[in-house]
């Protein structure tokens, strides 16, 4: 589908559906006045409020970058891989291998009690600067786990009942400590510049300046803290897979995507070169694949871009919450919870009905509304599910 709504700014704002809500609305004006965004906001079909920043949107920028734009969970992203492993006898092991894998991997606020070598080793290779010394132990305790809230590790199966395994994560503690600091940091900039925004979470750095170097240098750390995290989970599965299933013989990786949805790269457009920030939104070149994932009770999309360049080659994360947490908690309950989850081995308690799929847009109209922005590749459902 073509854009179907444009709202008006300093610049316009383009957008990939016509339901969105009115806070979101205002927070894309704000973002789209800021005297350095680029050519246009680009707003993905799964749009909603965020915080500084609306989650969905896509914002190229020249001469400066913005940290709420970004948001605090810096390289939080996606990784799937398709497997040669039996349905039938993953199906048949399905508790037994959710339980494998919770001992593996911590999830919430748990961290690893034990460091293998590999991280030791990235770490080595991927200096922390000094300042933030004092989070390099949890920072390093923390690579390979999961995390809270939406993120997750799946089991699914596709059409042709071929075995996925899928996850959500990011930079954990530190990308979230260093995205605060920087935050913090650039409201004090502009404070001591008088320069006024129409929010103060849109604050800035200007390019070529320390503060935007020092920035950009620990964004581009957490990104790659992120892909790497991503990759020793996917690792520690594959593990748990062999045992569980296939007689502890290596899993065989038919297929393997791990893509960001929050960050910062450079990139060209319109003949310019420029700053995306991508918050909530997956880069989508032609033939890059990317990750749509639904709720923990409907499916996801592998798909490949198409390469629009009025999405500044993008497309959207997922389905994108139609309510807050807090509302889920108070419309949903337990057995809602249990009835939308049928058929999948997860958690159905009620520390996780903010998760109830009912709480998120529906995703196959979120997929229809971007058609020109992406090819599905794969439709995944998911036969188990682990939240942090």
């Amino acid at each position: 589908m073509p854009i179907k709504t444009v709202i008006e700014s300093r610049v316009p704002i383009k957008v990939w559906t016509d339901s969105i809500e009115e806070e979101a609305r205002v927070q894309l004006k704000n973002t789209g006045s800021l005297p350095f965004v680029f050519k246009h906001v680009a707003v993905m079909p799964d749009v909603h409020f965020g915080i500084g920043a609306t989650v969905g949107s896509v914002v190229a920028t020249r001469g400066a970058i913005c940290p709420a734009c970004v948001g605090v969970d810096i390289g939080c992203g996606m990784m799937a891989v398709k497997t040669s492993l039996s349905h039938e006898l993953v199906q048949e092991n399905i508790f037994k291998i959710r339980h494998s894998i919770e001992r593996s991997i911590p999830v919430g606020f748990n961290e690893n009690k034990q460091i293998n070598e590999e991280v030791v080793d990235w770490f080595g290779s991927h200096n922390l600067d000094l300042k933030y010394k004092e989070f390099e132990k949890k920072a390093l305790a923390q690579m390979g786990t999961l995390g809270g809230g939406n993120h997750f590790i799946e089991i699914c199966l596709d059409a042709e009942n071929t075995v996925w395994i899928m996850l959500h994560s990011g930079s954990r503690g530190i990308g979230n400590k260093l995205a605060r600091l920087h935050i913090e940091k650039a409201k004090g900039t502009m404070k001591q510049m008088f320069i006024e925004l129409p929010d103060p979470d849109l604050a800035y750095f200007a390019e070529g300046t320390k503060d935007f170097e020092e920035y950009f240098s620990d964004l581009s750390w957490c990104q790659e803290y992120a892909l790497q995290n991503r990759e020793q989970m996917m690792s520690l599965i594959l593990k748990d897979l062999s045992f569980a299933v296939n007689n502890r013989n290596k899993v065989e990786v038919l297929m393997a995507v791990n893509c960001h949805h929050n960050y910062v790269a450079r990139e060209h457009h319109f003949n310019e070169n420029v700053l995306v920030t991508r918050k909530g939104a997956v880069r989508a070149r032609q033939g890059d694949f990317g990750i749509i994932p639904g709720s923990m009770g409907t499916k996801s999309y592998i798909v490949k871009g198409k390469g629009n360049e009025d999405s500044f080659n993008s497309c959207s994360h997922g389905a994108g919450r139609r309510m807050s947490r807090t509302a889920a908690r108070k419309k949903f309950t337990i057995e809602d919870l249990k009835s939308q989850t049928a058929g999948v081995e997860c958690r159905k308690d009620a520390d996780v009905i903010d998760e109830i799929p009912g709480a998120y847009k529906d995703i196959d109209e979120v997929i229809e509304n971007q058609t020109d922005l992406v090819e599905v590749v794969s439709v995944l459902k998911q036969i188990m599910c682990i939240k942090g």
